[in-house]
C-alpha cells in the first residue's frame, strides 16, 4: 500500500483525514496519523482499518526521521515554524512534502535542494493561503487569455458562525486557533495599494478602517485590512495593478467592538502580568484602568473608551462576563492575549450542533479594448457540525485532493512552490466543486476606487 505520514491531528485535519481514508481502499492508501496527543489522532483515525494513529513528539529526531522514511509522502498540519524540520528531513530521504502553510523564507531557502531531488513541495494549499490562490489565479487567467489587463485586484476571506447557529451579539465564534484571532493584525502596519498609491494602516487603527462587501443571499459583512497585500503582487502578475488589498471578513460591528480590547491593550502578548493565575476577569480588566477611589470598573472603562450606556458596544462587553468578580484566569505568568484569549474561548466555543460558515470574495478590475470591466467572485461554505466545519473542509480538502495529484504524478513540477499553476489549480478546484465549495462569479460595473 501506498503510505501517507499526516504530521498533526488539530481542528483543521479532521475533513483531510476523512477525505483519504474514504478514498484508501480505491487508491490503495495508509495513513499514520501522527500527533503528540495520541487520543486526538485516534479521534481522527475512527478505527478505520486503513489507518494508524501514534503518538508522536516532533523534537525526537530518530523517531521523526524513521517515521518520515517509511512513508511515500508527507503532509504537515503543524504550525508553520515547525515545518522546517520536517522538510529538511523529506529532502534526505526524498519524500515529496504538502503543508496549508505561508512558505517562510527557510523553507523558501530550500528549493535548490528540492529542485536537484526531483521533489514536489507544495505549501499554501489550505483556504487562505490556498484556495484564494487557486480561485483568483484562475479568473486572472481568463482575464489575460481574453487580451485584458488586471488593473484591480481585492480578495477577502473569514471564518465565522453560519446563520443558523449566530446567537451572540459578537455574531462570531472561534473556527480556527483562537490565538491567531486574537493576534490578529499585529506585526506591523497593513500596507496596501489604492488607485496607485501605497496606504498604510498602523496596528491600532485596523479594527476602525474596514470596509462592507454585500454576499447574495447573506447580506452584508465588513473587512479589516490584512498586514501586507502587497506580498503577492509578483506572484500573480499584477505590477502594473493600481490597487491591489487583501482584508479579512467579519460581521458588521466586530470590528469597531474589538478596535476597543486594541485600545486597552488587553491583546498585547509582549510582556506578562504579575499573580495572573490568581486574578479574577474583574481585576484583569481593571488593571488596564485608571484608579480611582469610588468609580466601579464599569464606569471607568465607559469613560476611557467612551462607550455610552446606551450603546450595543456595551452590551457586546458584558456578554463576554468580562466584569465577573469570582471567575479566575487560573494562568500563570499569562500576557495578556492569552487571558483574554480564555475569556473569549468561552463564549465563543462552537456547540455540538453549531454550524460554521468560510465566506470569500474576490474583486478583479481589468481593461479590455479600451473599456474597464469587472468581475466579482464569491464562494460560501457552511460547516456540518463541530467536528467537520467549513474551516476544516476548505483547508484540509485542498491539501488532500494536491496529496492524491502529487502520489499520482499529476503534479510532478519540482520545487517549493504554492498552487498557482493551472495544471495544479484546475483539478483541485473541480473537485472542490463536488465539496459544495464553488465560486460564484459575475460581471459587475468597474468601481475602480
Amino acid at each position: 500500500m501506498r503510505k501517507i505520514l499526516v504530521i498533526g491531528a488539530g481542528r483543521s485535519a479532521s475533513t483531510l483525514i476523512k477525505y483519504l481514508l474514504d478514498k484508501s481502499q480505491s487508491e490503495n492508501l495508509f495513513l499514520t496519523i501522527a500527533d503528540i496527543s495520541l487520543e486526538l489522532a485516534q479521534q481522527k483515525a475512527e478505527n478505520h482499518p486503513n489507518a494508524k494513529a501514534i503518538s508522536f513528539d516532533l523534537h525526537n529526531e530518530t523517531e521523526r526521521k524513521e517515521l518520515i522514511q517509511q512513508h511515500d509522502i508527507v503532509v504537515s498540519m503543524l504550525p508553520a515554524f515547525l515545518h522546517l524540520e520536517v522538510a529538511k528531513d523529506c529532502i534526505l530521504y526524498k519524500k515529496n512534502l504538502v503543508t496549508a502553510s505561508y512558505i517562510s523564507k527557510e523553507m523558501k531557502a530550500l528549493h535548490d535542494e528540492v529542485v536537484e531531488n526531483n521533489l514536489v513541495f507544495m505549501n499554501e494549499c489550505g483556504l487562505d493561503p490556498g484556495i484564494d490562490h487557486m480561485s483568483a489565479m484562475k479568473v486572472l487567467d481568463e482575464i489575460r487569455a481574453k487580451g485584458g489587463t488586471p488593473i484591480l485586484f481585492e480578495s477577502f476571506c473569514g471564518g465565522l458562525v453560519a446563520p443558523e447557529s449566530d446567537n451572540n451579539l459578537w455574531n462570531y465564534k472561534f473556527t480556527w486557533n483562537p490565538r491567531n484571532v486574537v493576534l490578529a493584525g499585529q506585526g506591523g502596519a497593513a500596507k496596501f495599494l489604492q488607485q496607485g498609491t501605497y496606504k498604510y494602516i498602523p496596528y491600532q487603527r485596523i479594527f476602525r478602517r474596514t470596509e462592507f462587501l454585500e454576499i447574495d443571499e447573506y447580506g452584508r459583512f465588513e473587512a479589516y485590512a490584512n498586514r501586507d497585500s502587497l506580498s503577492y503582487r509578483e506572484v500573480y502578475g499584477l505590477e502594473n495593478a493600481l490597487t491591489i488589498y487583501r482584508g479579512t471578513i467579519r460581521k458588521v460591528g466586530f470590528s469597531r467592538a474589538w478596535s476597543l480590547f486594541v485600545q486597552l491593550g488587553l491583546t498585547d502578548d509582549s510582556y506578562t502580568i504579575e499573580n495572573s493565575e490568581e486574578m479574577t476577569y474583574r481585576e484583569f480588566i481593571n488593571s488596564f484602568l485608571p484608579y480611582h477611589p469610588t468609580d466601579s470598573v464599569e464606569v471607568k472603562l465607559r469613560l476611557i473608551l467612551n462607550i455610552q450606556q446606551d450603546d450595543v458596544v456595551w452590551d457586546k462587553l458584558m456578554e463576554l462576563d468580562l466584569f465577573n468578580s469570582e471567575k479566575k484566569t487560573g494562568l500563570k505568568n499569562a500576557t495578556p492575549a492569552q487571558i483574554l484569549e480564555k475569556i473569549l474561548s468561552e463564549k465563543w466555543t462552537l456547540d455540538k450542533e453549531d454550524k460554521d460558515m468560510i465566506v470569500m470574495y474576490h474583486k478583479f478590475g481589468y481593461e479590455l479594448n479600451g473599456e474597464q470591466k469587472q468581475i466579482d467572485a464569491t464562494m460560501v461554505c457552511i460547516g456540518d457540525d463541530q467536528i467537520h466545519t467549513a474551516m476544516a473542509k476548505t483547508v484540509g480538502l485542498p491539501v488532500a485532493i494536491a496529496t492524491l495529484q502529487i502520489l499520482n504524478g499529476k503534479i510532478t513540477k519540482p520545487g517549493v512552490q504554492l498552487p498557482i499553476a493551472k495544471e495544479v489549480y484546475t483539478p483541485i478546484l473541480e473537485e472542490l466543486e463536488s465539496f459544495g465549495i464553488i465560486f460564484k462569479e459575475k460581471e459587475v460595473p468597474y468601481k475602480g476606487y
